[in-house]
Parts: C-alpha cells; sequence; structure tokens
C-alpha cells in the first residue's frame, strides 16, 4: 500500500473519530519469545505517527527493537454496524527523560476526569524516564460495515453476485 493510500484511508471521517477517541488501541507485535502479543494501550495520534509510552523496562521494548512491525486496531464496542480502523506499521523505540506531555494527552482520552489529577501526580512522582514508541503506518483499512468490510467477505459478495 503507498503512502497516499494509507493518508486516503487515515483522513476519512471514521478514521478520524477513531483515533481520536477514549478508546485504547490494542498493539499487536511479536515477543523476543517468537510468540503474539496484543495489549491494551492509551495512544496519541499525532496527524501522521502514533505515539504510545511505556516504562523502559516493559517487555515490549526489546520485542520492538528486535522486530519494530506491528498491527494496530481500534474498534468501537457498543455501536452498530460496529467501526474498526486497522493499521500497519514500523516502530521505533526512544527513550526519554522524564514523562512526556505527549503520555499525559494521551492518558487523558482514557482516564476518568475525576481521578486524573491524583492519576497524573502519581505517575509524574513514579517514572523518571519513559520510552517513546512511534508508530509509522504503512498500511491501513478502515472497516464501516457498511461501505467497507473484511477482504474476505468482499470477494464472498463479488463472487455470489457474478454467479447471479
Amino acid at each position: 500500500m503507498d503512502r497516499n493510500d494509507v493518508t486516503e484511508v487515515l483522513s476519512k471521517p471514521i478514521s478520524r473519530e477513531l483515533l481520536g477517541s477514549s478508546i485504547p488501541a490494542r498493539l499487536a507485535y511479536t515477543g523476543v519469545d517468537g510468540d503474539p502479543r496484543v495489549v491494551p494501550i492509551a495512544f496519541l495520534w499525532t496527524g501522521e505517527q502514533l505515539l504510545v509510552f511505556t516504562v523502559p523496562t516493559a517487555a515490549k521494548v526489546r520485542a520492538l527493537r528486535e522486530n519494530p512491525r506491528v498491527a494496530i486496531t481500534i474498534d468501537t464496542q457498543e455501536q452498530w454496524p460496529p467501526r474498526v480502523l486497522l493499521i500497519r506499521g514500523a516502530a521505533s523505540v526512544e527513550l526519554v527523560d522524564g514523562v512526556p506531555d505527549e503520555y499525559i494527552e494521551a492518558s487523558r482520552k482514557v482516564t476518568p476526569a475525576e481521578v486524573f489529577t491524583d492519576w497524573e501526580a502519581g505517575v509524574r512522582g513514579l517514572y523518571d524516564r519513559m520510552v517513546r514508541i512511534t508508530i509509522d503506518p504503512d498500511w491501513a483499512k478502515l472497516l464501516d460495515f457498511e461501505t467497507t468490510v473484511p477482504k474476505a467477505v468482499e470477494d464472498l459478495i463479488h463472487e455470489k453476485m457474478a454467479r447471479g
């Protein structure tokens, strides 16, 4: 998929809604033992990249240094039809001092307002360093189940229509 196609998918109104929502992303990567991993995680969309943050000793840090390929899904839970944004890309890992403002911004989307101030104070007191994981999308697909569906379903529809 070329960069323009990825940008087109990520620019669609439903994609922008999901990227700005309070729904955690599900980040999939390959662990150092070769087994797949999926973790829910707060994220921040910059308009071009997804940013996620973690502690330097997290298993995903070592795994992503060894194999930077990731897959992400952001999907609705209590909506019909469901909305699903699928993204694949490469992750880069950077150790940073303190607690990045982007981490606070990403976490604000998933942390209840009534506990946010205490949560933020706790985080700022706990973390001396964090890891910023920057994901550059190189593939994206939006499934809204009205105009777009999974490829296998799309193929089945075309097959049935061709048979009459």
